[in-house]
C-alpha cells in the first residue's frame, strides 16, 4: 500500500502540485493577452501560458491516422506541466511569432501512428494540414499514461487559431499558471483577486481550479486506505500471534522430557524463557521475510504490467521486520514462561 499510494502521490506532484489552471466564461467579456500579461506582475505568479484545446483531430501519417487531442499553447506550458522532450525541442516564440505549422507529439502517438521514435523533421497531418515535427516527448509510464490521454500534440497557439479561421488571436479562454515558491494557495489568491477586479466581481466570469487539490485529495485518500488495511494487517498480526503461539505450545508439549532433563542438570529457568522466546521471534521473523518476498515480488509484477516503479522502502522493512520481532516475543511469553515453570520430575516423568 505504501509502494502504490506513494507513486500515485509521487506521478500527481510531477504533473504539478504548483499549477493553477483558470478558465473564462465565454458568456462574459473576453479574456485577452494584455489581460493576461497583468497577471505576470501578481507576487507569486511564476509563469503563465494560454492555452486551447481540441479534441479528436485527425493527424496523419501515410495512410494512417489517429484521432489526437491537440493543444495550441506556448513555450512556457513546457514549463510549467514539466514536459520531457525525448527527441527533438520544443517550439520557441518565433514558431509563435510566425505562426509556424510545427508540431510537438508524445511517444505513444510517434510509436503508433509511425512507428518510431525518430521522427524529428518528419510531416504529419492535422485535419489534412501538414505539420513539421520538431520534437517527441519521453515516453511516460502506464500510471502517468491513465492521468493523460493516449495521442497528444502541441502546437502554438497563434497558428491553432489561424488554422481554426478565427481572427482574434489575442483572446484567452484558459490558461495555467505555476506558483513560484510552490506557494499555490496565495497565488491562488492573488488570482481571484485580480480577476474579480478585471471582471467587477462578478465570480461567474471564472473559473480557478488549483490542481495541487487533487494530489492533496489523494493523500488524504492513501492515509484513508492505508488507515483501513492497517486495522486488517493488525487483525492478521493478531491472528498470527495466536498461530505462533500455539505452535510454541506444541513445541513445549512435545519436549517435556528435554526440558525436565535440561532443568535436571541445572539449566535456570530464565535460560529456559529465553530459548523459546528466541525461537518464538525467529518464527515470526521468517514469517516476515516471507511476507516482504510476496509483497516485493507482486509489485514488481504490477511494475511490469503498469511499465512504472513500485517497491518497497528500506524503511517499512526494517520496521516491519522490529515489528514481527516484537508480535514474537509477545506471543512467546505464555509458552515460554510454561516452559520455564515446569518442574523437573514432573517434566521427566511426562509421557
Amino acid at each position: 500500500v505504501t509502494g502504490v499510494s506513494g507513486k500515485i502521490t509521487d506521478v500527481l506532484n510531477s504533473l504539478g502540485n504548483n499549477i493553477i489552471s483558470v478558465s473564462i466564461n465565454e458568456e462574459h467579456a473576453p479574456f485577452t493577452i494584455d489581460n493576461m500579461e497583468e497577471l505576470k506582475d501578481l507576487e507569486h505568479v511564476d509563469l503563465i501560458s494560454a492555452f486551447s484545446i481540441s479534441y479528436g483531430r485527425a493527424v496523419g501519417y501515410t495512410n494512417k491516422n489517429e484521432p489526437t487531442i491537440v493543444i495550441g499553447t506556448d513555450p512556457s506550458y513546457e514549463l510549467i506541466q514539466h514536459l520531457k522532450i525525448g527527441n527533438g525541442r520544443y517550439f520557441m516564440t518565433p514558431d509563435m511569432d510566425n505562426h509556424t505549422n510545427v508540431v510537438v507529439i508524445n511517444y505513444d502517438l510517434a510509436v503508433d501512428l509511425m512507428g518510431r521514435t525518430d521522427v524529428v523533421g518528419e510531416t504529419i497531418r492535422i485535419n489534412g494540414t501538414a505539420f513539421r515535427i520538431v520534437g517527441v516527448l519521453e515516453k511516460s509510464g502506464t500510471l502517468e499514461s491513465l492521468l493523460m490521454m493516449k495521442y497528444m500534440a502541441y502546437v502554438p497557439r497563434t497558428t491553432l487559431a489561424r488554422m481554426d479561421g478565427n481572427v482574434s488571436i489575442s483572446r484567452v479562454d484558459e490558461f495555467v499558471v505555476s506558483a513560484k515558491d510552490g506557494d499555490a494557495e496565495a497565488a491562488e489568491t492573488e488570482l481571484n483577486q485580480k480577476l474579480q477586479e478585471i471582471y467587477r466581481g462578478d465570480d461567474s466570469a471564472f473559473d480557478v481550479y488549483n490542481e495541487g487539490e487533487m494530489a492533496s485529495a489523494m493523500t488524504k485518500i492513501s492515509a484513508a486506505l492505508s488507515l483501513l488495511l492497517g486495522g486488517i494487517a493488525a487483525v492478521s498480526l493478531l491472528v498470527g500471534g495466536i498461530g505462533i503461539m500455539n505452535i510454541m505450545l506444541v513445541s513445549v508439549t512435545e519436549r517435556t522430557k528435554e526440558i525436565g532433563i535440561r532443568k535436571a542438570i541445572g539449566a535456570r529457568p530464565g535460560v529456559i524463557l529465553f530459548q523459546f522466546l528466541v525461537e518464538a521471534m525467529i518464527l515470526s521473523i521468517i514469517g516476515c521475510l516471507i511476507g516482504l518476498l510476496l509483497s516485493w515480488v507482486a509489485l514488481r509484477v504490477i511494475s511490469i504490467i503498469a511499465n512504472s516503479s513500485f517497491g518497497v522502502s528500506i524503511t517499512v522493512a526494517v520496521v516491519a521486520v522490529i515489528f514481527s520481532m516484537g508480535v514474537g516475543v509477545l506471543f512467546g511469553i505464555y509458552p515460554a514462561n510454561k516452559a520455564a515453570k515446569m518442574r523437573p520430575i514432573d517434566a521427566l516423568r511426562f509421557n
